[in-house]
């Protein structure tokens, strides 16, 4: 049972799930139910918990001791944001989603070893997005600005790839 993993209320047997069901699991809606966002026995957080990378909401501050992403992680959530397209079921999800993985990767970058002077492009993108959200991130706003957020995703997953050793 150590094998099962569950995202969303979703279930899928671990490794044996294969890719087409990877997408799938990730692709999946939140659970509504109160329940599935209760923490999980031992307090672990359940599926619709903020995951530890997600932005701290509007004047909370990032637990002290907790350890940024690597930049190479990061930038691998934000590359599994570029299949995903809004229909009518998950446009808040994958919009949600997308904004939350390009602000892991801007803490990813600041908090590199090599300065955040190593990322300029890539920072400066996501302080105009930030700076054209205005602090709303609610579905209505991410929505207005869905070119926004794909476009800066598209230029930041461009960047990086023109800097392999990043």
């Amino acid at each position: 049972m150590d094998d099962v993993v569950r995202f969303h209320g979703a279930r899928s047997c671990g490794p044996r799930a294969g890719a087409g069901g990877l997408r799938r699991l990730l692709r999946a809606e939140p659970a509504a139910s109160p329940a599935a966002s209760a923490p999980a026995e031992g307090g672990a957080p359940g599926p619709s918990d903020p995951s530890p990378s997600a932005p701290p909401p509007t004047g909370a501050t990032a637990l002290p001791d907790a350890r940024p992403d690597l930049v190479r992680d990061a930038f691998a959530g934000l590359q599994a944001t570029l299949d995903d397209s809004c229909t009518p079921g998950n446009c808040a999800y994958v919009l949600g989603r997308l904004d939350a993985e390009l602000h892991r990767m801007d803490r990813a970058m600041k908090a590199d070893p090599k300065g955040p002077g190593h990322f300029p492009e890539p920072i400066a993108l996501i302080a105009k997005l930030d700076e054209e959200l205005g602090g709303d991130r609610s579905t209505p706003n991410l929505e207005k600005h869905k070119a926004l957020l794909t476009g800066t995703r598209d230029r930041i997953n461009t960047w990086m790839q023109g800097h392999p050793d990043d």
